[in-house]
């Protein structure tokens, strides 16, 4: 696998890339929105948490230049246009292994469903943000893990070789579907309650009264979960969210930064996916909360959308 592939030309892709480039890697990040234009040079730069600054020329591209991704692709676009992808992607992946580097639930389901051959899903446990002038600011918060989901011949090891990086690092996981569940459960607090606010990330830490909703939530989830057979921990819940609240003060979640631009969100594989879940296993009594702010989320994102067009 000698290139890397990375569909999403967000914060998250740039700031990998330029990781990646630093240790040596061939990397190509590909536009997961445009599927024609020319390939292009671009310069990044991440502000690290300690002031320090990355910066690296990175390949652009569209996936119609290329007929076949050999190499490791990576996904660190918004899940909701996975569907597509997996119908662009299956001829042109072959048996390479791809990643998924994205939030919520279900969202390897579009390449399940297709039979791709070694498909993996990594939790990432970091931030970051655009700033005005087009600097990236990224903070890792911990190790990201990576688990398999699919594979005829495991070839996890080989992929978190690839990734590591002492800027941006991960880690093999055995268990990952908990560590999903459980980035799930904070993405949805956190993407549904800031935008619905229009607030950042510290509500949680600095204001009691929200936590209690965001507790509230929490505890609909593990339900939720524990239906699917998934056993999570309340407390180690609440104690991530309040430490990524610490973490994250001042910085606003992606949700409400798409509805403040009229773009899409993610809320459809988060809060709506845990009300999916609840309502395929006959217990959408679990879940009332979650699924109103994940609707009224959804809401404000379409009356974004339909103002900014």
């Amino acid at each position: 696998m000698k290139r890397i592939f990375i569909i999403g030309a967000g914060a998250v892709g740039k700031v990998l890339a330029v990781a990646l480039k630093k240790e040596g890697r061939e990397v190509v990040i590909l536009r997961g929105s445009v599927a024609d234009g020319p390939p292009s040079q671009e310069t990044i730069k991440v502000l690290l948490y300690d002031g320090s600054m990355l910066q690296e020329t990175v390949e652009i591209s569209t996936l119609s230049q290329f007929s076949r991704l050999d190499g490791l692709v990576l996904l660190t676009n918004k899940s909701y246009g996975n569907e597509r992808l997996a119908h662009l992607l299956k001829d042109k992946v072959g048996d390479s292994p791809i990643a998924l580097l994205q939030n919520g639930l279900g969202i390897e389901r579009p390449f399940r469903e297709r039979h791709f051959p070694k498909i993996y899903r990594a939790v990432l446990f970091m931030t970051s943000q655009v700033n005005d002038t087009g600097v990236i600011s990224y903070k890792p918060v911990a190790v990201s893990p990576i688990g398999t989901i699919a594979s005829e011949d495991n070839q996890l090891e080989t992929v978190v070789s690839l990734l590591h990086s002492p800027h941006f690092q991960f880690r093999a996981e055995s268990h990952i579907q908990e560590i999903i569940w459980e980035k799930a459960i904070a993405n949805s607090v956190f993407n549904s309650i800031c935008p619905l606010l229009h607030i950042d990330n510290g509500v949680f830490h600095r204001e009691p009264q929200v936590m209690d909703l965001a507790k509230r939530v929490i505890v609909e989830c593990i339900a939720v979960a524990k239906e699917h057979g998934i056993v999570l921990q309340q407390q180690q819940l609440e104690a991530r969210i309040l430490q990524i609240s610490e973490k994250s003060d001042g910085q606003f979640i992606s949700t409400l930064q798409d509805i403040q631009k009229g773009r899409e969100t993610e809320i459809d594989t988060l809060n709506l996916e845990f009300a999916r879940v609840a309502k395929a296993l006959g217990k959408e009594h679990l879940i009332r909360e979650t699924a109103l702010l994940g609707e009224l989320t959804l809401l404000k994102s379409r009356l974004s959308r339909a103002a900014a067009s």
